[in-house]
């Protein structure tokens, strides 16, 4: 027993840091002192972090809220409990789990509050487990909570091919004769027609007002807003009477590169969408606003609102109803790369982080930074090519 005490004691986790607001060098691996949990928490053994657009955004100091710097980033996780508090009654050693919080899962070992972490339906593969706690979340919410799906509505859904995008294109073929309008950039079209995407439209050539006006001239029922700026403005003009938006992002504030734009993200809350509530009267439209950080910060009285919708998701996946769609995975010491292929919207469905094992700790001269650029370059020189 003193042998297994002194042992951990002396264990180190590794985790990646992010020690200010800016470009790649921002972020490191670094070792902790392993934690022993309280007697309400458990330990988890991480299998995969999902990476989202929000770390992106808060790595260029854009998003809120954000805890004080240096801090471990990552919402969401997938792994083993190896170790559980004294009070825990409802999860064991070994058993399969998936957990989120507001940062701190981009670790290989994270101490969490026990119901903060749920057990994972048998079928569920640890890359598919965190996959899916925030984007179908998000998706889910903003889909059914916000806009009320029911069938023979309309949606649009904004970058089809990310994460939440996929997530809310599977959602919406739950509901009987849901047509769905997404955009995404050309090549990923058949990848969205096969998720169920009913009218795929390229944002690159294409006017996606314009296109959906084609075919439904009075709008859509629905719009999942991302972008905002100008966008959500044009998102509102598109609504049909009685119809919702839901701004859930601001991805038109974010720079293409490492370092925040001031001057982009000026002109996007320029061009937002401004309101009041007498103007909306005439209107006939509803506007919402979601934000799962805010949800996670307050997780011990919104943990209930979770649950729920956790409890539905693995219900759905249980029934062939959803699947994760994971493109690609990058060890910790990777991450820069991993971001700035999200940055470049290369993606399609969720890239995922995993722990450093030996090979990884073992080539370890390229810095993040380094790694990310050589990835920019290479896209680059593909589009010259």
């Amino acid at each position: 027993m003193a042998s297994n005490q002194s042992s951990e004691k002396s264990r180190l986790i590794s985790a990646i840091e992010l020690v200010g607001a800016g470009g790649y060098d921002k972020l490191r691996i670094k070792k902790f002192p392993y934690r022993a949990p309280d007697t309400n928490e458990v330990v988890i053994r991480v299998k995969f972090a999902g990476l989202n657009f929000a770390d992106l955004m808060r790595r260029q100091g854009l998003y809120s809220p954000v805890p004080k710097f240096p801090y471990v980033p990552g919402f969401e996780a997938s792994g083993i409990i190896e170790a559980i508090g004294s009070n825990v009654s409802n999860l064991a050693v070994g058993d399969r789990v998936v957990t989120f919080a507001g940062d701190g899962m981009w670790a290989d070992t994270v101490v969490v509050p026990h119901d903060h972490c749920f057990k994972m339906p048998d079928k569920l593969s640890f890359e598919e487990g965190a996959a899916l706690l925030v984007n179908y979340i998000t998706a889910y919410q903003i889909l059914f909570e916000f806009g009320n799906l029911r069938p023979n509505k309309s949606v649009l859904i904004h970058m089809a091919a990310g994460g939440v995008g996929i997530a809310a294109i599977q959602l919406c073929k739950t509901v009987a004769n849901v047509t769905v309008f997404g955009t995404a950039s050309a090549p990923k079209h058949n990848i969205i027609k096969e998720a169920g995407c009913t009218h795929p439209i390229d944002y690159h050539t294409q006017d996606y007002v314009a296109e959906i006006r084609k075919i439904s001239p009075n709008g859509v029922d629905i719009i999942m807003d991302p972008l905002n700026g100008e966008d959500s403005v044009r998102g509102y003009d598109l609504l049909k009477p009685l119809g919702r938006i839901i701004y859930f992002g601001a991805a038109n504030v974010a720079a293409s590169g490492e370092n925040r734009s001031l001057l982009t993200a000026f002109k996007t809350w320029y061009k937002c969408f401004s309101t009041n509530s007498l103007s909306i009267l005439s209107n006939n439209k509803s506007i919402a606003g979601y934000h799962l950080g805010y949800l996670l910060k307050d997780l011990d009285t919104t943990k209930e609102i979770a649950l729920n919708t956790i409890t539905e998701l693995f219900r759905l996946y249980n029934e062939g109803a959803i699947k994760p769609q994971i493109d690609t995975i990058h060890s910790f010491s990777k991450v820069g790369e991993a971001m700035q292929r999200m940055h470049n919207r290369q993606n399609i469905g969720k890239i995922l982080l995993r722990p450093d094992d030996e090979s990884d700790t073992n080539n370890t001269d390229q810095t993040i930074t380094k790694q990310a650029q050589e990835s920019e370059r290479e896209q680059a020189q593909e589009k010259t090519d």
